[in-house]
């Protein structure tokens, strides 16, 4: 299992923390950015590792920022992409049992980095269940198609 790992600047000390604890337990990363506190823009970093996890150059992505919503957000305008937004260990597993998250992103000035490390365990120790849940996600899906199609074939706000 190969994890992409992005953050902004203001998630820079949890991601650094997060990349830490995955090379003590031998899990492969690639680490997109930011690489220091120097200011930078979320949206590009989340496009970056979203696009990672979607063209299967990485398994599955973690995003920090500030709160986490922002990398949230962005991530999921990506066609393919169920980032879930996790400050606790319950919603990190079952993003991935219910949802099949492949995006976990959190938020390093409401999460402090022991429980993040717990949420990381939890959210990559999880399997999606199928099921009853992969009608639903069937349906997260259906729609990335019919509304990134349509998206791409007219223009936004007419541009």
């Amino acid at each position: 299992m190969i994890i992409a790992l992005g953050s902004d600047h203001a998630g820079f000390p949890l991601k650094e923390e997060i990349k830490n604890h995955l090379q003590q337990k031998g899990i492969e990363y690639k680490d997109y950015g930011c690489y220091s506190i120097e200011s930078v823009d979320y949206p590009d970093i989340a496009e970056t590792v979203a696009l990672a996890v979607v063209q299967g150059q990485c398994d599955k992505g973690i995003l920090v920022c500030g709160t986490g919503i922002g990398v949230s957000i962005a991530a999921n305008k990506v066609p393919g992409i169920r980032a879930a937004l996790c400050g606790d260990v319950f919603s990190a597993k079952a993003s991935v049992e219910h949802n099949d998250a492949n995006i976990l992103t959190m938020g390093q000035r409401v999460t402090g980095p022991g429980l993040a490390i717990e949420i990381v365990d939890a959210w990559l120790a999880a399997a999606f269940l199928g099921d009853r849940h992969k009608r639903r996600v069937d349906k997260i899906t259906a729609l990335d198609r019919k509304y990134g199609r349509c998206l791409s074939e007219e223009k936004i706000d007419g541009q």
